[in-house]
């Protein structure tokens, strides 16, 4: 006789709780669950992965780990909380080397990537309802976190040589003449995110002679000035100043690896001081400190100029294809470094929309309007990372583009020289 098998009972499924109601107040929108990069990927700061010297961060994981591995077992290793002292010896002689920035390790602290760097001084600096001035086209990273922090930015127009100091000069004296003293001015003096232009020595002098007389320290952000082609720049803000109202900030991901998230601010002590009591982390990632360190003292030197070159191929190639493509709808000029190129589409094309549609079709491009403090100045304008797609990915990338603005706007009106017509 055999037993009956018991009925299972289901249980009815449970009713997740909701936390909606408890988010804290002014939280920014959520964030879309990611499903893969795009085909034709030209956002983001990612870099050729062909060009990372996998092979000597190997050798230097295996070399460091076995002499210094153990101190791992320490917060702040045996360096103290401005990171590993290694790397900020190296970044000692880096600095006075490529950027005639004269300073001593305990005035680097190591942060845990630029953005952990901006989020910093911004935590030192601002109060809701302050002022900043920043370039009219900029970092999105920084503007996005101004407008989150509730700061009014003031953009400044640009030109082929950096930040216009006279346009510069009428927006401090207008914000004196209101009672407001703006509490930093933000600047890429040295290939400029996303125009790629270099501000001369020059220029950078007049630039902090007016900081001077308006009493308003730079926020210097030197995050892509490795990435020159022809390796020459003028010396940093930070270098010239006499008073060291200039903080400096700069990273190695763009030079080495993005995803180690490794940066650095160069400050006095006096207010690295104040930025230690911000950073509550318990310190930024110390392997990948020590793994730079270890790379960076016998190889960096070498290792930029061979991935400039790359970079500036890739950026050739870029420009081909928008030619090709796009023929005299697309307007830009050669950026002087970096990774980034700055296009400029006719009037009627909304890069918002654009990047949508294009997105659909499998290419990922950044719309103007975000990276600019006027919307409807950039609204025609997008920027393009050339730096992690292929070249063959750039080529057919590009040419997938022009065919989504076709059909959204009618532009181009020509495609590799062939007549076309926008959809009806």
């Amino acid at each position: 006789m055999t037993q009956a098998t018991p009925e299972l009972v289901t249980a009815p499924p449970a009713r997740l709780f909701d936390f909606a109601p408890l988010f804290a107040a002014n939280l920014p929108a959520g964030a879309v669950k990611w499903t893969g990069f795009p085909k034709y990927n030209f956002v983001g700061g990612h870099n050729d992965a062909s060009q990372l010297p996998l092979d000597g961060l190997v050798a230097s994981a295996n070399a460091v780990l076995r002499r210094e591995g153990r101190t791992l077992a320490n917060y702040g290793l045996e360096s103290g909380p401005l990171g590993y002292i290694r790397l900020r010896q190296f970044l000692v002689e880096k600095l006075k080397r490529d950027a005639d920035i004269s300073c001593a390790a305990d005035e680097i602290l190591i942060t845990s990537g630029s953005l952990q760097a901006i989020d910093l001084i911004n935590a030192l600096l601002l109060n809701r309802g302050d002022t900043v001035v920043v370039e009219k086209v900029t970092y999105f990273g920084s503007l996005n976190r101004l407008a989150r922090l509730g700061v009014n930015a003031v953009g400044i127009a640009l030109d082929d040589d950096g930040l216009r100091i006279d346009a510069l000069a009428s927006a401090l004296d207008d914000l004196a003449r209101r009672g407001i003293r703006a509490k930093y001015i933000y600047t890429i003096p040295t290939v400029q995110n996303p125009t790629g232009t270099i501000m001369s020595e020059g220029r950078r002098r007049q630039l902090l002679a007016l900081a001077q007389a308006h009493g308003v320290p730079i926020f210097e952000d030197d995050c892509y000035a490795d990435l020159i082609w022809d390796g020459k720049r003028p010396p940093a803000l930070y270098a010239l100043s006499e008073r060291r109202d200039v903080i400096h900030i700069g990273s190695f991901s763009k030079s080495i690896a993005p995803a180690l998230r490794v940066g650095y601010i160069v400050a006095p002590w006096n207010i690295l001081s104040r930025m230690l009591s911000l950073k509550t982390d318990a310190g930024s990632g110390a392997l990948e400190q020590m793994v730079l360190s270890e790379y960076c003292a016998p190889h960096f030197a070498s290792h930029v100029p061979k991935l400039t070159r790359g970079l500036r191929a890739k950026l050739d190639t870029l420009m081909e294809a928008l030619n090709e493509q796009f023929g005299t709808s697309a307007e830009f000029d050669d950026p002087r470094g970096g990774i980034f190129l700055w296009v400029k589409l006719p009037d009627n094309v909304d890069t918002l929309r654009l990047y949508q549609a294009a997105l659909a079709a499998g290419v990922a491009i950044n719309p103007g309007p975000e990276w600019s403090t006027d919307k409807a100045y950039a609204g025609s304008r997008l920027r393009l990372c050339f730096a992690s797609p292929s070249h063959q990915q750039i080529r057919e990338g590009v040419a997938v583009l022009a065919e989504v603005c076709r059909k959204e706007f009618g532009v181009p009106a020509r495609i590799a020289n062939v007549e076309t017509h926008a959809r009806a």
